[in-house]
């Protein structure tokens, strides 16, 4: 019986720490990438973009990760890359964060023919292939980091209003809500003061995953070709380096980890924090 308890027990242990190993693992993956791409110019002295004579030479001590089909250092482009993928995942994530917490917490609380016109707009973005959508976009705009980050966050936002709509709607009839009108607050007072503060843990869990989809978005982008060849990220390095495969393994292995890596710690640590 004992032994049975235990065995039954154990897994219970295990997740209640689950979410705290999410947690922790996520916050030293996410920052020791931070880390590296913040202090990029400190950890090497390479320039990502300067050409040299020595290509496609192996991980030796001049070059760590070796160099390019140009010559170029791959450790100091996967710094400098981590930069680019990490900026265009901030602002594109950040930007899809507000825009479907406007339009969810806006459907939620009024209710009504507004929430049916921006849940049925929300569902038109939804069920539209967007890595689809982003590639026709880009192309006819321009390969520019502005024009992805405002691409990939523009086509992002549905996950997140659907989610604030449903915590808004529960909201909507408690009593402090209902309180706050009858002492003459205004819709928009209601919804910074009282509404905004109790959505704000579901607000940080979505910036987290929004966070890692557009990351992986905009290395598709850079992958297809489609990226800012004056500012190398992740995506465009596997493009370059998948021509060079078998002679040069190293130009795609590395910043394919150091994406995979990213996503990995910025997905569990919005994990940990959504199970906390």
């Amino acid at each position: 019986m004992s032994a049975t308890l235990s065995t039954i027990s154990r897994p219970r242990r295990w997740r209640a720490r689950s979410p705290a190993a999410s947690l922790t693992i996520g916050l030293c993956l996410t920052g020791a990438v931070v880390f590296c791409a913040v202090f990029a110019p400190m950890l090497t002295q390479a320039d990502p973009l300067a050409l040299s004579t020595d290509i496609l030479a192996p991980p030796a001590y001049a070059h760590p990760m070796g160099t390019d089909d140009l010559g170029r250092d791959v450790f100091a482009r996967v710094l400098y890359g981590g930069r680019v993928s990490l900026m265009i995942g901030v602002f594109s994530g950040a930007l899809s964060v507000i825009f479907g917490v406007v339009i969810g917490m806006a459907a939620g609380y009024f209710a009504g023919t507004l929430d049916d016109v921006l849940m049925r707009a929300t569902e038109v973005f939804q069920v539209m292939p967007k890595l689809l959508a982003a590639v026709v976009v880009v192309a006819l705009l321009g390969s520019s980091l502005s024009n992805e980050v405002l691409v990939i966050g523009l086509l992002s936002w549905p996950a997140t209003a659907r989610v604030i709509r449903a915590r808004v709607q529960t909201l909507r009839g408690q009593e402090f809500i209902a309180a706050a009108r009858m002492g003459g607050a205004s819709h928009l007072r209601i919804l910074w003061r009282n509404m905004l503060p109790n959505v704000a843990a579901f607000v940080l869990v979505s910036t987290t995953l929004q966070i890692a989809s557009a990351i992986v978005s905009e290395s598709f982008l850079s992958f297809l070709g489609l990226g800012d060849p004056d500012h190398p990220s992740w995506g465009l390095l596997l493009q370059q380096g998948q021509l060079f495969l078998q002679q040069a393994p190293w130009m795609t292995i590395l910043p394919g980890t150091a994406l995979a890596a990213t996503v990995l710690g910025i997905t569990l640590l919005g994990d940990g924090l959504d199970r906390r």
